[in-house]
């Protein structure tokens, strides 16, 4: 009978860089099976999923209350696979919500637990710590910070490099050139990128006033817009675009936007950083609903919300590489006038490239996916 591993990535992020580590390690053990919760990545390489990360991936404090019985279904349904599977390890990713929860469920049944992409702790609920230093067997970290807050803490984190870093290295994306003879865009275009985020809740309110800037500049400027569409979201999530068709956009995948691109704008999340490996100046935009607001004022504590600028100038920092409109400031006019600014002085904009590109550096790691497949390794 194989060994068997239980994952459990709850978002699509989260499927991606779980599946690139259990890619690795089936190469390695492939008489391992995989059970739990993630997406179409994971589901390709013949993990049984319970769930999938679609139906998981919940988003804000009002969205969770929500969804609790939902959610607390989930938890159920999970802990009965694992009585019933028992795996001999689990690897969590990410989604501390969860996560967390079946952190301690593991740990009281025996079962060791490794937890790749921690919770962000340093920005809100320092208090989990206690539990993850109780429950978590090993911690694998992506930014090289973490290491000295958890040793703080008394947990021995272990910096594995951030898994953005090895997936844009596999990318392979046309020139410029061959990009522009595609969509026949003149050479003296400006390119602005739109990436709204990968969740409903966030398109809804950040993509209309995105939209709002991109009308505002284009009666200024010669310019085409590269829109980042999330392709596992249906046609309807879009609708507001009907109502911009006086507009020149491209519909193109998000890393083309962050390639081709004089300036994004970006939804706050790892789309920032992704952005900030390809060096292009940005703007950073957030926006949710205001309880979910009001909430989060009160409990994070960071000066920066974006993991650009958190990266770029270090943790807690009140520098920022690039700006950051949040709620009431992220609105039409405002991302106009930042976009304005960037767009206007080619200092600026080639500044906050080498800050950017400079920021990249400290992310990087040699092959995070093989390392953490060999840590697994270690358990099964």
């Amino acid at each position: 009978m194989s060994q068997k591993l239980f994952v459990l990535a709850g978002e699509v992020s989260g499927d991606m860089h779980a599946a690139g580590v259990i890619a690795q390690l089936l190469k390695a053990r492939p008489d391992i099976s995989v059970f739990g919760i993630g997406g179409e990545k994971l589901r390709a390489l013949g993990a049984d999923l319970l769930y999938d990360a679609s139906q998981t991936s919940i988003m804000g404090f009002v969205d969770v209350l929500k969804h609790t019985g939902f959610l607390r279904r989930v938890i159920r349904d999970l802990k009965e696979a694992v009585r019933r599977e028992k795996p001999v390890a689990a690897f969590l990713v990410d989604y501390p919500g969860m996560n967390l929860l079946m952190a301690r469920f593991f740990h009281d049944l025996g079962i060791p637990v490794i937890y790749y992409i921690s919770p962000q702790v340093w920005a809100w609920k320092e208090g989990r710590v206690k539990a993850m230093r109780r429950d978590v067997d090993r911690l694998l970290v992506i930014f090289n910070f973490e290491v000295e807050f958890f040793r703080r803490h008394g947990i021995n984190a272990e910096f594995v490099g951030h898994p953005v870093i090895e997936q844009l290295e596999e990318l392979s994306l046309p020139s410029r050139d061959s990009f522009e003879k595609k969509h026949n865009l003149a050479t003296d275009v400006r390119l602005i990128g739109l990436l709204p985020g990968s969740r409903p809740q966030e398109i809804d309110h950040i993509l209309p006033e995105m939209l709002k800037a991109a009308r505002l500049l284009s009666k200024e400027y010669r310019v085409v817009f590269l829109f980042g569409r999330a392709p596992h979201l249906l046609d309807s999530c879009y609708h507001v675009l009907s109502q911009y068709r006086d507009l020149s956009i491209i519909t193109c995948s998000a890393y083309e936007v962050m390639q081709f691109s004089d300036l994004a704008l970006v939804t706050s999340g790892t789309a920032t950083l992704e952005s900030l490996c390809f060096g292009v100046p940005m703007i950073v935009i957030y926006k949710t609903g205001m309880l979910n607001y009001l909430i989060s004022r009160l409990i994070v504590k960071l000066t920066n919300i974006s993991l650009a600028n958190i990266v770029a100038k270090g943790l807690g920092s009140s520098e920022r590489a690039v700006p950051e409109l949040i709620q009431h400031e992220a609105n039409g006019l405002e991302i106009y006038r930042q976009a304005r600014m960037i767009l206007d002085d080619a200092a600026l904009a080639y500044a906050m490239r080498l800050e950017l590109l400079a920021a990249r550096d400290t992310l990087a790691s040699t092959s995070p996916s093989i390392k953490i497949s060999g840590i697994l390794q270690e358990y099964l």
